[in-house]
């Protein structure tokens, strides 16, 4: 572990026999724990060689730190621990207690693949469709066949309707978007659906005018407009709220939210309604 100024930081080495995407995702979750601690992530993907393992492990010893890993064969891994363990680096495992979970409960052997978790099932390919969805419904476009949709989310500017919608398609929710705009009735097209879920996003109306700034400056446009007036925008908020009440469409307030917290909030709705359709 290292100190540049007031900045600590660690060197975390993840090596993977398949693309590392599981690795960096957790290794991702972990740090987060740790604010105060910066990780210098070394990434070694497809793995499965002597010579491939050598390269990060010459890393490793160069810069050492938390080694993390996902290997299937035997020798590789069992090489990787012990030129660990020879250098005094803390290795891991990070699916080993999840897999010995599974064995006792499931009371069978594992069979591993590399990248099982990556195969082209009927999952990977509704996620694609999911996203194919998604992209052509962004912003009110495609109007005509929201029923296709799994999710409508609606939202006055800068509530994050267009992330939260491609994290929804990436867990295989075809998600559609439609903004609501002042002076510009909602589609009547919207208000006679019957199968999609129907979810409006609101955030207050000083984070919104602090997000439309940011997005003005970085269109280098200084002109002054009512789009970022604090006044305008509760004006929004107060259509945009009296829409959905009106409707029993359910609200999310994302001041304060992640667009994986807000996709996860809609999620167990989209759960919640299945289990009320059976």
């Amino acid at each position: 572990m290292s100190q540049a100024g007031s900045q600590r930081y660690f060197h975390l080495h993840l090596v993977s026999d398949a693309t590392g995407e599981t690795l960096n995702t957790v290794a991702k979750a972990a740090a987060a724990q740790y604010s105060d601690f910066r990780p210098i992530a070394h990434i070694y993907a497809l793995v499965r060689t002597p010579s491939q393992l050598n390269r990060a492990l010459r890393e490793i010893e160069e810069q050492p730190g938390i080694v993390l890993f996902t290997l299937i064969n035997p020798d590789i891994r069992r090489h990787l621990e012990e030129q660990c363990e020879a250098m005094g680096v803390p290795c891991l495992s990070i699916l080993d207690p999840i897999i010995s979970i599974l064995s006792q409960y499931l009371n069978a052997t594992s069979r591993p693949q590399v990248g099982g978790q990556h195969a082209l099932n009927s999952d990977y390919f509704r996620r694609i469709d999911a996203l194919n969805f998604t992209m052509s419904h962004d912003d009110g476009q495609n109007i005509d066949d929201l029923e296709k949709a799994d999710v409508v989310i609606l939202g006055v500017s800068r509530t994050s309707k267009t992330p939260t919608s491609i994290y929804l398609a990436q867990r295989g929710i075809r998600t559609a978007n439609v903004p609501v705009v002042p002076g510009i009735a909602v589609p009547q097209k919207l208000l006679n659906l019957q199968g999609p879920l129907i979810v409006g996003l609101i955030a207050s109306a000083e984070r919104i005018a602090q997000i439309r700034r940011h997005r003005l400056l970085s269109l280098k446009e200084s002109r002054s407009t009512d789009y970022i007036d604090p006044r305008q925008i509760t004006d929004e908020l107060m259509i945009m709220k009296a829409l959905c009440s009106g409707n029993d469409w359910p609200m999310i307030d994302v001041t304060r939210r992640s667009v994986e917290e807000t996709a996860a909030t809609i999620l167990n709705m989209v759960s919640d309604n299945k289990r009320l359709d059976k």
